[in-house]
């Protein structure tokens, strides 16, 4: 049995469908994982890290360093240029629950990475909001 994720409006998400089993679940439109496989709707393997009322974390089924996971607001927001005053309590949120995993995976005190791309030369390939937290490598500045 699948549960659509409902945006503020009441309407299905089209980022993401969830099926019963937390481990999987099935993609449908913009996600991250979706254009990692462009294919279209299918069912892409993601170890669901954390899940709430307005954000889901899961980790990244291509992952850049030992740990890297997203966080993404269950809104459907396209970019962080359109974000506003008034997403600044879900901002807080997402921060705060990033902060929280990363206590809980124990790379608070060795350090990560927080990104989120934006346009196509900020290297944004899906338009919905998301964070990529990066850790446990050395991470280079400037980022290539």
């Amino acid at each position: 049995m699948e549960d659509a994720v409902i945006l503020s409006d009441n309407t299905p998400c089209p980022l993401v469908t969830f099926i019963n089993d937390p481990l999987h679940f099935p993609v449908n439109g913009c996600c991250h994982i979706l254009a990692i496989s462009p294919g279209g709707m299918g069912q892409i393997p993601s170890n669901k890290l954390y899940e709430d009322d307005t954000l889901l974390a899961f980790y990244d089924i291509d992952p850049q360093a030992p740990v890297h996971f997203l966080v993404i607001p269950k809104q459907h927001i396209e970019s962080a240029a359109k974000l506003t005053e008034a997403d600044a309590a879900l901002l807080g949120h997402i921060y705060a629950t990033i902060a929280n995993l990363c206590k809980q995976l124990g790379v608070d005190e060795s350090g990560y990475r927080v990104v989120t791309n934006v346009g196509a030369d900020g290297g944004q390939s899906v338009k919905h909001l998301h964070f990529h937290v990066l850790a446990k490598r050395s991470l280079a500045w400037p980022p290539g």
